[in-house]
């Protein structure tokens, strides 16, 4: 039955000109039928080349809108309007913009995990892998970081020579584990290395072997001559690396680590989508796109 409907979904892509794009963290009978799998910018750049004029994103509402940004003249459809993120939705625009009044001479440095209305008021936009990279290139010393302090944190300790504010803010599923968990089983696989990102506690961020975006931690478990590993990011990575990598082995740090908008969409919405009865075509207009995409371009220019 699955089988049936992802070749229903080939066949639509290709008759309709559309390029599947889905997070990482989508259910393994969506990514199966996926034109590109990665991060949320990574989808939104691969979409940029790709040669359909038509996008269907697998994901969560802002990946949708940083796709649309990035490719104004193309068709983007989310695969099911009700796919959002608490941690994009988190801050409002005059929350940043009061905060620049009244704090003069800060770089506001987004998440891209953010709507492209807090996009519009923010200076420079990072993804977890270039976070650091980023924010050291900033010519100004004096950073506010948002949304997520999880990160903010772990950028600001390998940045020590800025000040950097955070606000509380951050993804609710990464921030849910806690150092016990780590503790519990790193004693349940003793010989596992620990690959966790940076949107978990900085408690839980000390005691891994490796930090990193989820791309950084495919990789490094992809490269890496250990047989075992522990991973603590959302708990489809563990089991798509299971499948990539079969002579190792894969453990999810926590079962809290399980992102419900994430799994929010189905097979079906996807096919629903393709077929016209469903999805949500992403709408904005061309000043929001412009003054958006203007931290995203400076996150491009910083992180070369």
């Amino acid at each position: 039955m699955i089988r049936d409907i992802q070749d229903r979904i080939l066949q639509l892509k290709k008759e309709k000109d559309f390029c599947i794009l889905a997070h990482s963290y989508q259910a393994r009978e969506i990514v199966e039928i996926a034109d590109v799998v990665g991060d949320s910018f990574q989808l939104s750049v691969e979409a940029s080349k790709a040669p359909q004029k038509n996008m269907l994103m697998c994901g969560v509402h802002f990946m949708a809108e940083t796709v649309k940004m990035l490719s104004p003249e193309k068709n983007v459809v989310l695969a099911n309007p009700q796919a959002g993120c608490p941690m994009a939705e988190q801050m409002e625009p005059e929350m940043i913009e009061y905060f620049k009044k009244n704090n003069p001479g800060y770089t506001v440095v987004c998440y891209i995990n953010t709507t492209a209305a807090l996009k519009t008021v923010c200076d420079v936009c990072v993804t977890s892998s270039v976070a650091v990279k980023v924010v050291e290139r900033i010519p100004s010393d004096k950073i506010l970081f948002i949304p997520d302090c999880n990160l903010g944190d772990y950028v600001a300790k390998q940045v020590p020579g800025k000040e950097i504010r955070l606000l509380q803010g951050g993804c609710p599923i990464h921030a849910a584990v806690n150092p016990d968990e780590v503790k519990t089983a790193k004693m349940q696989h003793p010989e596992a290395e620990v690959l966790v990102h940076p949107e978990c506690r900085p408690s839980v961020v000390e005691l891994a072997d490796y930090v990193g975006s989820t791309s950084g931690i495919m990789e490094y478990a992809k490269k890496s001559d250990r047989k075992e590993f522990i991973i603590g990011t959302e708990i489809s990575i563990a089991e798509h690396l299971s499948y990539m990598l079969p002579d190792k082995r894969f453990y999810p740090l926590s079962k809290k680590l399980l992102c419900p908008n994430m799994k929010y969409t189905t097979l079906m919405d996807v096919l629903f989508a393709l077929e016209g009865k469903g999805g949500l075509t992403i709408e904005m207009d061309e000043e929001t796109i412009v003054k958006a995409r203007r931290c995203i371009d400076e996150m491009i220019r910083l992180g070369k």
